[in-house]
């Protein structure tokens, strides 16, 4: 638990530094990072990023480096989580259509949130709990037991809880008592997944959102979260999705994924600097 500890104490020390400091600081753990990352991922990055924008390859590796620098910064305001609380969250993150969330609350089924690792999406959670919505967090469980128990203290100290990933049972009781459950669908989903057109290449992808929300006729609600010039964030909520139920589950929840990962898709577009491209999403498929 040395690990928890150290991490604890960073935390207090990023909690006291000064705004400008931070911004170095940030830029500096960002550089060091893009350093680190192993020259063949690097260029799977950029392989995909050229493939799926039509763009050339100084252009491609400007965006896998913007997008991958920007960790530093993510990493210093997830450290902070101690300091925001209902009086401050609404100066770091603007939200956008949270009268859609609270549409879809109405319905008393529950909601899924379905969003990517876009932004800083650890701070998605966090700013609708402080606002007083029920939220959830599905979460994969790090192999780190320190860093595990790190990450889920810090993302629960706004008040939203955290399941894991394989506890479907769990998600399906928690939406039965109207919360709203993240998900985080834009990861290769390996042989669980259904194959779905990303970019127009087919990738396997995560099919809960989908099958939970035509399970229990829950309402989805697409979220993301962007960086602004200022350094702060927006998190922008849009209408909620329902599934359409038929006699054929497969066919709904192919259809339903296939609509979530479009939505992923055209907001990657909107800010492809944003996105984690440095993760093989196109893993578990034949590139044609």
């Amino acid at each position: 638990m040395v690990v928890y500890y150290i991490m604890k104490l960073i935390s207090r020390f990023f909690c006291i530094l000064p705004l400008k400091a931070r911004y170095y600081s940030g830029k500096a753990i960002g550089s060091l990072g893009w350093l680190l990352v192993p020259k063949r991922r690097k260029k799977l990055a950029v392989g995909n990023i050229m493939r799926s924008f039509g763009v050339d390859r100084e252009l491609a590796s400007d965006i896998v480096k913007s997008s991958t620098t920007r960790f530093g910064n993510m990493l210093i305001e997830v450290l902070r989580f101690p300091l925001l609380n209902k009086s401050n969250i609404n100066q770091l993150v603007t939200i956008k259509g949270r009268e859609y969330l609270h549409e879809a609350l109405a319905y008393g089924k529950g909601v899924v949130i379905a969003t990517a690792h876009s932004g800083n999406w650890e701070l998605l959670g966090p700013a609708l709990s402080l606002n007083g919505f029920p939220v959830v967090g599905v979460a994969q469980k790090q192999t780190n037991t320190a860093m595990n128990r790190f990450i889920n203290e810090y993302r629960m100290l706004s008040g939203m809880h955290v399941v894991y990933k394989n506890e479907i049972r769990e998600m399906i009781r928690l939406l039965g008592e109207g919360k709203i459950l993240g998900l985080l669908m834009d990861q290769d989903a390996g042989n669980e997944g259904t194959f779905v057109k990303f970019f127009g290449v087919p990738a396997s992808t995560a099919t809960g959102a989908a099958a939970m929300a035509r399970m229990k006729g829950t309402p989805i609600v697409p979220a993301f979260i962007t960086r602004k010039e200022d350094g702060g964030h927006t998190a922008v909520l849009s209408k909620p999705i329902f599934v359409e139920k038929t006699a054929n589950r497969d066919a709904d929840v192919f259809t339903i994924t296939q609509q979530l990962t479009t939505i992923i898709e055209n907001h990657i577009r909107q800010f492809p600097n944003e996105w984690f491209w440095l993760h093989n999403r196109w893993k578990h498929t034949q590139i044609v």
